[in-house]
């Protein structure tokens, strides 16, 4: 009876799944090992169940494509994560899984995936003819990874396909997207445009399909978007540490418009700051993250949604969510400020203050009660935990392998890889000229705006990353003073 929670479990051992490349990267062989023989013997996705694609995607294909990869890695670089007579298995089971999802892609006029499909029977019939953008718009890692594995351009032709109706639909006036669409029309159903639920992940694919696939399309329609995210969504004084004015912020906004929608924000939007550092916009990631660090100081959480003009949760559940964790690991990465230490060790200790449980760590049903729901979060394992892991373990082979890593939006590491940035095929991708041959990937090099591309000079690695009254100002913000 609880969607919420039903169409994202799908019968499928969806934790075990999610947690494969965590128990790599923390270089527990004998569990990896162990787990992943257990998914080969026991995980079958010829099932009744209905399941979002999104979530399908990013959780179980994602994790599928990581761990093969991880298995399959000559160099081994998290110690011996090879699998006796491993076949590829988990290769042949995340295809199966992608050709499932494949009729989510069928049957609509803008070539936007509808957000449901059934395992066995494809789209059910009463399914919605409305999507969210993040849904529909962020499948093109998990897919063209699998798409380059197994020289078939299909799935990141739908992928692609999706994501470039998306940006067509795009406001003329404003640049910007809404957050729920109608597959069918192409008409936008939810006119907010924001950085949070809904919206998320489409931005933070469009940058990370680039440094993985070396697209230049994927480069230059993330710039566009990032240029007008600051231009309409983002409030506050102009730079992050100088001069006069509110702390920065991202607000809802309407796409067409640009006028100021609502007055929260919300806990997934704390992904931005980590997506600014992959750009080298380190010191308006800086500033972001302090607002919302100082919401998880006050809480010792972050509530779902944030009203920022009340001062208080809207909606005040915590589901154990990774976004702040991740932008704190990245902030780190980039600055090696001990702050950033600071602020995991306080997180961490928050999560075992008020969320461990006999058999794990619970939803926080209110943030300001403490109340606890019996449900742990997949992306727990497979993010949350991986963060904060990698935070303090400098010597991990993610830092000193020598290997490109990155993450997908749950957090599964996939090595940045020659493999990926060469097609295999000669097919046309979706709105390239008859017979167009592609381009050689340029090298990476993103628009900036608020900052250069420098990491933060040494003699402030030591101080505060925010000035003090600044901080304080947050503090005041957020009614911690």
């Amino acid at each position: 009876s609880n969607l919420n929670i039903n169409d994202v479990l799908g019968n499928y051992s969806l934790t075990l799944i999610d947690a494969l490349d965590t128990l790599a990267v923390m270089g527990n062989s004998s569990e990896f090992q162990k787990a992943v023989k257990l998914v080969i013997d026991t995980v079958s996705f010829d099932k009744d169940s209905t399941v979002q694609v999104f979530e399908a995607t990013i959780r179980v294909l994602g994790s599928l494509l990581s761990a093969h990869i991880i298995i399959t890695d000559t160099k081994q670089p998290f110690g011996d994560m090879t699998i006796k007579d491993y076949d590829n298995e988990l290769l042949h089971l995340a295809h199966d899984l992608a050709v499932r999802l494949l009729p989510a892609f069928e049957n609509t006029k803008t070539g936007i995936p509808y957000p449901r499909v059934n395992l066995k029977k494809g789209v059910p019939p009463d399914s919605h003819n409305e999507t969210c953008t993040a849904g529909a718009g962020s499948l093109l890692v998990e897919f063209g990874i699998l798409s380059r594995l197994l020289g078939d351009s299909t799935f990141e032709w739908v992928a692609r396909r999706a994501v470039k109706a998306l940006w067509s639909l795009r406001s003329n006036n404003t640049g910007l997207l809404g957050n729920v669409v109608n597959i069918q029309t192409g008409h936008w159903v939810g006119k907010q445009s924001g950085l949070g639920a809904g919206s998320d992940s489409f931005y933070e694919y469009l940058l990370k399909s680039y440094i993985l696939f070396g697209e230049k399309e994927d480069l230059e329609m993330f710039n566009a978007a990032y240029r007008n995210i600051q231009n309409h969504l983002r409030r506050g004084r102009e730079a992050c540490n100088e001069g006069e004015g509110d702390p920065p912020l991202y607000v809802n906004v309407n796409m067409y418009t640009g006028q100021l929608m609502n007055t929260w924000i919300d806990s997934l939007q704390a992904f931005f700051p980590g997506l600014q550092v992959l750009i080298g916009d380190v010191e308006d990631a800086i500033c972001l993250h302090a607002f919302y660090y100082a919401i998880w100081k006050r809480y010792g959480a972050l509530p779902e949604r944030y009203n920022w003009q009340l001062q208080a949760p809207d909606v005040p559940f915590y589901p154990l969510r990774p976004e702040l964790v991740e932008s704190t690991y990245l902030l780190y990465q980039a600055t090696k400020n001990p702050f950033y230490l600071h602020v995991g060790m306080d997180i961490l200790q928050s999560l075992e203050k008020y969320t461990k449980a006999k058999c794990g760590y619970a939803t926080l049903h209110h943030v300001v009660e403490k109340t606890k729901e019996d449900r742990m979060e997949s992306f727990f394992l497979s993010e949350t935990c991986k963060y904060l892991y990698l935070l303090f373990d400098e010597e991990n082979p993610v830092h000193k392998s020598g290997n490109k890593f990155m993450f997908t939006t749950e957090g599964h590491i996939v090595s940045v890889d020659e493999r990926f940035r060469s097609s295999l095929w000669e097919d046309i991708l979706p709105g390239e000229e008859d017979g167009a041959r592609r381009a050689k990937p340029a090298e990476p090099k993103a628009a900036n705006f608020s900052s250069n591309c420098n990491r933060v000079p040494d003699e402030r690695r030591y101080l505060l990353p925010l000035k003090s009254n600044y901080m304080r100002q947050i503090d005041r913000m957020v009614g911690l003073i």
